[in-house]
Order: C-alpha cells, then sequence, then structure tokens
C-alpha cells in the first residue's frame, strides 16, 4: 500500500485532481485539525502521498458520519493518535472545486505516535519557520494562530 501511495504521489497534480473529480461525489467534505502545543507551535504530518510532505492532519468524512468523529477517525488512522476537539474553527466551501472543509481546533488526548501508511513523521513547527508545504495550508495556519493568540502577542 505504501509503495502504491508513493506512486501516486509521483504523478502531476492534474491527474490527482482529475482522478478526485471523476471519482469522488459531487461535494466531498474535509476535516481537518489544527493542534498547537504551549509553545503555539504547530503539529503537521509528513504524509507520504504528497509531492509537498508536510501539512495538517486532514481526511475525507465517511458517509453518515459526523463530522467531529470523522476527524478524531483520520486523526488516529494517520498517527495512533487519540485527539479531543476543542471547536470549529472554519467552514469552507472551495471557490475552485466541489470540496468543503470543516477545520476544528483540537489537543492530543492520548497515545504514541506510530509510523502509517499514510503518515511517517509528525512534528510541531513555528508558523513563521513553516516546512515546504501547501501554500493554503500556510496561510490557514497563519490565519488561525493569528485569530486564536493575537490577544496574547499584544
Amino acid at each position: 500500500m505504501r509503495t502504491l501511495l508513493r506512486i501516486w504521489g509521483k504523478f502531476p497534480i492534474w491527474v490527482h485532481t482529475l482522478a478526485a473529480r471523476l471519482l469522488r461525489p459531487r461535494f466531498r467534505v474535509a476535516v481537518a485539525a489544527l493542534v498547537f502545543d504551549e509553545q503555539k507551535r504547530i503539529l503537521l504530518f509528513k504524509h507520504t502521498y504528497r509531492k509537498l510532505a508536510w501539512g495538517i492532519p486532514v481526511g475525507g468524512l465517511e458517509y453518515g458520519e459526523q463530522p467531529e468523529q470523522g476527524v478524531v477517525r483520520e486523526f488516529f488512522e494517520e498517527s495512533r493518535l487519540t485527539i479531543e476537539v476543542d471547536r470549529l474553527l472554519m467552514a469552507d466551501s472551495s471557490k475552485y472545486d466541489h470540496h468543503i472543509s470543516l477545520v476544528y481546533l483540537c489537543k492530543i488526548a492520548g497515545g504514541d505516535f506510530q509510523e502509517t501508511h499514510e503518515v511517517s513523521e509528525m512534528n510541531y513547527f513555528n508558523v513563521d519557520d513553516l516546512p515546504p508545504m501547501l501554500f493554503d495550508e500556510k496561510d490557514l495556519i497563519r490565519d488561525m494562530h493569528a485569530k486564536l493568540f493575537q490577544h496574547e502577542l499584544a
């Protein structure tokens, strides 16, 4: 499975987009977890199937699944860590795709990180020193960090 995901990650982004449009339902709902530590650093996963490997923990909502349950499930499947959902930070409907994203503020509740076929590493990063990753995710992290911690920075 890991080998297939790595091969898939080598295809150009337009192939990923075309496959998603052909194979997925009309609207895809993604659930994402933003986890900050005590130093206000963001937790990122190193995904095995992405060209820009580092990114936020994110996954697809299953049919009939409640969004909060989905983000907890996805996080556990990718890391073997359990999380608690604090609150919904934002819901966004993409201007360019049939995609809705639900972003939750979460905290680690327990477990020990274990590498999976989707995620090889996890690490906390300062929001001013993020690794190469999708620009949309960088913008999201910086925007949410500013909103959550602006009162502490003043």
